[in-house]
């Protein structure tokens, strides 16, 4: 057979394995050690400020640099229990993609943001407050904003937008959030917060945690994230204030950190040393060490920055007449789901009449833009350039309004 035969017949072959040791825990990096060390704001935000309103109300905000062409700024409201920094990553993405600039706060309540009564999360009180936010920070000129809101932030920014406190918003995008699907979720809520940890022993615990339970599915999200959720026990602080880690407590962390084993991997034989066992090791490695219980006292380091069990009053505020609000408002309007279903009757008339745009993004949690950052970026660019909102800084894929 010449080499010309043999390389036809070989091409159609099946792939060959490339390795005898692939599948071997050892190799290819199969099994690898998680890293849960915290990032820093400063990574995605060119400046944090705390600005004064007046001398009951201070809002910690976070800005990206000023776009080298003029464009707008993307106000970017965080959900129930978040922080600013939840927007770390798309902040990050959509920067690069579009000509503008995000401001990402901290609502009354979360974050660093200090107010008179933080207990009050209204609709009419928050949507006061970044009213008066944005007319304190743009005093003069104020730039034309459009607004981004996720869970609860995407209800305040249609309540806000309806109020018509600024004439500047040029349009509006909601994320993952629906009067029908919300008023159906109440009723579990207050299970769902008792199900979480009221404690964490460490930052890297929390972060553990916050991806082992789901409630987001990004490693790189959550490691800026879950340090804008939770304060110190005993000093009261946000936990970002106490980063970066200090060297002897990223060691000890390390030797707690969790070992990842692929679940296909074959293990090694090992040598036997007349120490641990393999199986014994490896249960030490997959053990997570999970949030405190409320009477582990000594470890009691870390809890939410906010109880939003004590927020139950303004619940129905946040979501009653939402659906019919958001379809009333004379802006580009766009809806990103986490699901199909979770559009409620007055939505799905709208969609099919056309009154505003809607995606769909597959494999995410109900954070999405923390799941999956650069995706909702291009949808969000494209968007935005198509209703000429913005110029393209960058190539990207542009998203077609599908479901």
């Amino acid at each position: 057979m010449s080499n010309l035969q043999r390389t036809m017949l070989k091409g159609r072959l099946p792939p060959t394995i490339p390795s005898s040791r692939i599948g071997r825990s050892d190799s290819f990096k199969k099994s690898r050690v998680r890293d849960f060390k915290p990032s820093l704001w400063s990574e995605f935000f060119d400046e944090k400020d705390d600005v004064v309103v007046d001398e009951k109300r201070t809002f910690r905000i976070y800005l990206t640099k000023q776009p080298e062409k003029p464009g707008p700024v993307l106000l970017l409201l965080h959900g129930g229990g978040y922080s600013g920094l939840t927007w770390a990553h798309f902040c990050m993405e959509i920067t690069n993609m579009i000509h503008c600039q995000c401001l990402s706060i901290d609502l009354r309540g979360h974050g660093d943001t200090q107010t008179d009564d933080e207990d009050d999360l209204s609709a009419d009180t928050l949507a006061k407050d970044i009213g008066d936010l944005l007319l304190k920070i743009y005093p003069a000129n104020m730039p034309p904003i459009y607004i981004v809101g996720h869970s609860m932030g995407g209800a305040i920014a249609v309540h806000f937008a309806s109020m018509e406190l600024i004439s500047n918003i040029i349009g509006i995008t909601v994320i993952d959030v629906v009067e029908g699907t919300a008023m159906e979720a109440l009723a579990s809520m207050q299970s769902f917060l008792r199900s979480r940890p009221q404690y964490f022993k460490s930052i890297p615990n929390a972060i553990e945690w916050c991806i082992r339970s789901g409630q987001i599915r990004n490693l790189d999200s959550a490691k800026i994230s879950m340090p804008g959720q939770i304060i110190n026990c005993t000093t009261k602080k946000l936990a970002t204030n106490e980063l970066p880690l200090a060297e002897d407590d990223e060691e000890t962390e390390a030797a707690g950190t969790t070992k990842y084993i692929h679940p296909f991997s074959i293990s090694e034989d090992e040598e036997v040393t007349g120490e641990t066992t393999p199986t014994e090791v490896n249960k030490k490695e997959l053990d997570f060490k999970k949030p405190l219980a409320s009477h582990d006292e000594n470890n009691k380091k870390y809890t939410w920055r906010i109880d939003l069990s004590k927020s139950e009053k303004y619940w129905i505020g946040w979501f009653s007449g939402l659906s019919e609000k958001f379809l009333n408002l004379r802006l580009p309007k766009q809806l990103l789901l986490a699901s199909i279903d979770g559009l409620d009757k007055a939505l799905t008339v709208g969609q099919m009449q056309g009154r505003f745009q809607m995606q769909v993004l597959a494999r995410c949690g109900h954070a999405v833009h923390e799941d999956r950052p650069h995706e909702v970026a291009e949808v969000l660019s494209g968007y935005l350039i198509r209703n000429r909102c913005a110029e393209a800084a960058g190539d990207f894929r542009c998203h077609l309004p599908a479901c």
